[in-house]
């Protein structure tokens, strides 16, 4: 019976190279996917480390040196508006990456991208405050967090969907939690550095130079990503298992008529996790500015912990997933985060105590979630489909879930109570679940 990706693929040629190989999936593989794990686990890290030093930023730097004229809440919600503006723009990043991806090669959009996401992250820490070139300030803060979302959508390489696709099959979970690792490793760097910042220097010297060094240190560490995503993807190993599983650029309009559903699908059944990404790392560093009397720097110093039990969970996410399955896996940590927001209110307003135990179990909760996020039901794409649809499934993924997570849940709470947040994250859950339903069924009936 002929398979539908073989239906959909064009015949080859007599003659053609991957005619005279055959079929990618009857070839062993010559790259190791712990090899793979540590490309993706290094790029991962770089472009998370870049947004979350953005993110601490808009709590404790930039109400006071871009938004210095209204009060902190709205100074913090104005940030916060800035922040979702690179996700929103991501997937532009994506589409505009795939096109110089097919001119010029791989190599040159990953160097472009890196270089773009390196440089917009260091041009914020060289931007004048309100106080010397008022708007003029704030708009130029918003085209480097615009440079920062095109970057993170043309970055993407394919080696995710390739660590997927050679991992053992019996251990896809596990390897698929490898590439999640970026993530709590990016925060603990920004976390500990703001951390250190914060408490070596005094008030009025941190806002006025300390916080600028961050962002600084984000060229560096992109430099050494880039070389590093480099030589893994430019060899000649990965370029041929690369065109062997069709890990290139497809017609957007192929991919959307014909699989345009998985896009939506996949993007909601990580909901839950992307959500709780940000109402666990960045919305309570503010609730915790506005609204309590914990120390900032005792505060940060709990979600490093977080961060370390984030990413201890995830190997967990690895192991329970090759035992249930990766839906089920997701959905079972849907239902613990649909518990957790209900309690989300108490934790948050029972003061030192309530705020560190949010904190510690939410970030459990992540790397249970998040481990399995990426990918969970990006196997219903066809092959030769995968690579752009994997990267849009994300890229709408973090817009509705994540993108304007800090600023909806700061301005609900503001406005009607912590309440708002729990039912906020509540819904993100639910929907994880009916996504990842829809997904079961897609897959029985394809």
């Amino acid at each position: 019976m002929t398979s539908p990706s073989s239906a959909l693929r064009p015949p080859l040629p007599a003659g053609s190279d991957r005619a005279a190989r055959g079929s990618p999936r009857d070839e062993p593989s010559n790259v190791a996917p712990g090899d793979i794990a540590v490309g993706v686990v290094i790029g991962r890290a770089s472009e998370y480390f870049d947004f979350f030093v953005y993110g601490i930023a808009s709590v404790l730097v930039f109400p006071s040196v871009f938004f210095p004229f209204v009060d902190r809440l709205h100074g913090t919600l104005y940030a916060f508006a800035l922040f979702a503006v690179a996700f929103v723009v991501r997937p532009i990043g994506t589409l505009a990456g795939m096109a110089i991806q097919r001119r010029f090669g791989r190599s040159t959009k990953l160097t472009v991208a890196l270089f773009l996401l390196g440089s917009s992250t260091a041009g914020m820490a060289m931007l004048p405050d309100f106080r010397a070139a008022g708007a003029l300030a704030i708009g130029l803060l918003a085209l480097c967090r615009v440079g920062q979302g095109l970057a993170l959508g043309g970055s993407w390489d394919g080696l995710p969907s390739l660590l997927a696709m050679n991992a053992p099959a019996h251990r896809r979970g596990w390897y698929a939690m490898l590439g999640q690792l970026g993530a709590p490793l990016g925060f603990l760097v920004a976390c500990g550095l703001f951390a250190f910042l914060w408490g070596q220097l005094s008030p009025s010297d941190f806002l006025g130079w300390g916080w600028r060094y961050p962002f600084f240190a984000a060229f560096a560490i992109n430099v050494v990503a880039l070389f590093a995503r480099l030589r893994l993807v430019l060899t000649h190993e990965y370029e041929r298992e690369l065109e062997a599983r069709e890990l290139e650029p497809c017609p957007l309009g192929e991919l959307i008529h014909t699989q345009g559903s998985n896009i939506l699908i996949g993007a909601f059944a990580a909901l839950a996790s992307y959500a709780l990404f940000h109402l666990v790392t960045v919305f309570p560093l503010s609730w915790v500015v506005l609204h309590d009397e914990q120390a900032v720097g005792g505060f940060l110093a709990m979600e490093i912990v977080g961060a370390l039990l984030a990413a201890a969970a995830m190997p967990l996410s690895g192991l329970l997933a090759d035992r249930i399955g990766r839906r089920s896996t997701l959905g079972g940590v849907a239902a613990l985060i649909a518990a957790f927001s209900i309690v989300t209110p108490w934790l948050l307003d029972g003061g030192t105590v309530g705020q560190d135990a949010f904190i510690l179990i939410g970030f459990v909760l992540l790397g249970l979630s998040y481990g399995q996020a990426a990918g969970s039901v990006t196997s219903n794409f066809l092959p030769r489909l995968r690579y752009l649809g994997a990267a849009l499934t994300a890229d709408l993924a973090w817009l509705i879930g994540a993108a304007f997570a800090p600023l909806v849940a700061l301005g609900l709470s503001a406005r009607f109570g912590l309440v708002a947040v729990s039912l906020y994250l509540l819904s993100g859950a639910c929907c994880t679940l009916l996504a990842l339903r829809l997904s079961r069924l897609v897959a029985q009936r394809d």
